[in-house]
């Protein structure tokens, strides 16, 4: 009878063998599922608006808090607090604006840019300066923006001037070394938690798409662009868009022109000073 036994008993080792191999490989292959994601980041951590979002662009003025929109767009710098609290108590998202690519002579960090950072001027900006993206305190300086971002409670960030490669910038700045510093802009972001869109920049916008949020775009109705945006469109964020009068009493003549054009993109008409004048295509 012993030898019948232990025919039994290696059989049933056998089968257990098996068992725990195939256990094995289905672990391996849900670990393989797990990383094919093209986002490290928690889709819970960040505001990622589906096409569609409502927004406020304002940088200029007593802030107007009373819009029923799903976004505000302020300054990062100019904007108290409170403000940004009581956005915040009325359900709004709140996206901070800094200048990621040049250098404002105005801002109170200002004179933390090395000299050798410095490039051309900013063709009708005053008081702006491309910047060396590629200079490592550059860099430091654009994470304490976002650290200050996180501190006064932005639900995200308006990183703006990020095609400055496209630029008469005067630091030699190409396409790899723009591509490279805005991937940069929204891993940073996103370490802290912040959602991040990507404004203009319009020929890296296939290489950016699966890295930023949602885009932001200025005037491309104006420059017949628009249709680009089907790249971020197609994966289900939202593009804010925005084109610009020289004068409110134009506004209806623009709206007349622009809305219907795109209409999978949130259109607002802004004056170039943005203050609280807003025209929303679809409202």
């Amino acid at each position: 009878m012993a030898p019948r036994f232990f025919t039994i008993f290696l059989a049933m080792l056998a089968l257990i063998s098996l068992v725990g191999v195939g256990f094995f490989a289905c672990s391996d292959d849900d670990d393989d599922d797990d990383s094919d994601g093209d986002d490290d980041t928690d889709d819970d951590e960040v505001w990622r608006p589906a096409p569609g979002a409502s927004w406020q662009l304002q940088f200029s003025g007593s802030i107007d808090e009373s819009l029923d929109v799903d976004m505000y767009d302020i300054d990062l710098f100019d904007t108290d607090t409170n403000t940004i609290q009581n956005l915040h108590d009325d359900g709004r998202i709140v996206i901070c604006y800094f200048s990621a690519g040049s250098y404002e002579e105005w801002r109170e960090d200002a004179d933390e840019f090395p000299d050798e950072a410095m490039g051309n001027d900013l063709e009708d900006w005053d008081g702006e300066r491309w910047l060396d993206l590629r200079n490592a305190q550059v860099r430091d300086i654009m994470m304490d923006r976002m650290d200050l971002a996180v501190e006064k409670g932005c639900d995200g960030v308006d990183p703006d001037n990020v095609d400055g490669y496209a630029n008469d910038n005067g630091l030699g700045l190409s396409s790899e070394d723009q591509l490279d510093y805005n991937l940069f802009i929204a891993s940073e972001a996103h370490e802290r938690g912040l959602s991040v869109g990507l404004k203009n920049d319009v020929a890296q916008l296939h290489d950016l798409v699966d890295s930023f949020d949602w885009a932001l775009n200025e005037e491309c109705f104006t420059y017949d662009e628009c249709d680009t945006y089907s790249h971020f469109i197609d994966k289900g964020k939202a593009v804010f868009h925005v084109e610009y009068v020289d004068d409110w009493a134009e506004v209806q003549d623009l709206a007349d022109e622009v809305c219907g054009a795109a209409t999978e993109l949130s259109t607002i008409i802004k004056e170039w000073e943005l203050t609280a004048n807003r025209f929303a295509c679809d409202e």
